[in-house]
């Protein structure tokens, strides 16, 4: 039985809270994306986009059958068709719930993480451990042009559309850029990360993007809906036919998190964590 997402404000995020140390599911907070798609003009079953949730954990650990500590690096994908996301401070209390708690095997561990998360988003979440040295986390760069360099003047922090713009030649590129900053909606903490936009269609005006994007700087939002703001204000702004945007957020709390919204057809971007995460 799929979990009830709650308002807001019942969520562990902003609260003192105690760490448990002992294996609880209950510790997952849900939260219905469709309260934040609404506003965007997103109905719920006639979604624009394609995309998953990426998230990696630093801080996964738990006891093997003899009681000596086993440590890993998780990665999950969650649907971006999922009805609900999980809140991330309700996922670190759930991760660190399994510190002194046996499991007879890394399998079983992945198993009950797929069945809790998946109960919880309403949708199949993929489960991934990962030894830490492992060089599947070594860091990338992100592909594309880099638009950070170009010399323009700044006076609005808050995303306008009205900074985007397109026309002339139908062009395919990928741009992206590492001054994306936005705001927890509920602490107010700075989130930092890098956005990443490929396309197929005219051209965008380069320094009209950049503005754009740095206007997320006082934003609130969670992560996974700026992505999806971004996307849908590009799609509506500069009308390409295909369409990719792709954020890789800091890690705060020993996760990090990084959406994509795409255009049905387009590939999936892959895996690619940045030197910052």
């Amino acid at each position: 039985m799929a979990h009830r997402p709650d308002t807001l404000e019942h969520a562990p995020l902003g609260r003192d809270s105690a760490y448990p140390e002992q294996y609880d599911a209950a510790l997952l907070f849900p939260i219905a994306r469709a309260a934040n798609r609404a506003p965007l003009g997103i109905e719920e079953g006639a979604l624009p986009f394609i995309g998953e949730d990426e998230w990696h954990a630093f801080e996964v650990s738990w006891l093997n059958g003899r009681g000596k500590p086993v440590v890993a690096v998780a990665r999950f994908t969650l649907p971006a068709s999922s009805p609900n996301l999980i809140e991330s401070k309700s996922w670190k209390l759930y991760l660190n719930s399994f510190n002194q708690t046996c499991f007879e095997s890394t399998e079983a561990v992945i198993g009950v993480l797929k069945e809790d998360l998946s109960r919880v988003a309403g949708a199949a979440v993929g489960v991934e451990l990962f030894d830490v040295d492992d060089a599947a986390l070594d860091p990338v760069r992100l592909p594309g042009e880099c638009l950070d360099p170009l010399d323009i003047a700044i006076d609005d922090y808050t995303p306008s559309a009205d900074h985007l713009s397109a026309g002339g030649e139908v062009v395919e590129e990928t741009l992206y850029s590492h001054l994306l900053k936005s705001n927890c909606p509920v602490t107010g903490q700075p989130d930092w990360g890098s956005v990443m936009i490929r396309y197929k269609g005219p051209k965008i005006d380069r320094e009209g993007l950049l503005r754009y994007l740095i206007g997320f700087r006082q934003h609130q939002d969670f992560h996974e809906h700026c992505v999806e703001h971004i996307f849908t204000d590009v799609m509506q702004r500069a009308a390409p036919s295909e369409l990719l945007v792709l954020a890789r957020y800091v890690r705060r709390g020993g996760l990090d998190i990084s959406p994509w919204r795409a255009t049905r057809g387009m590939a999936s971007p892959g895996s690619l964590r940045l030197a910052r995460q």
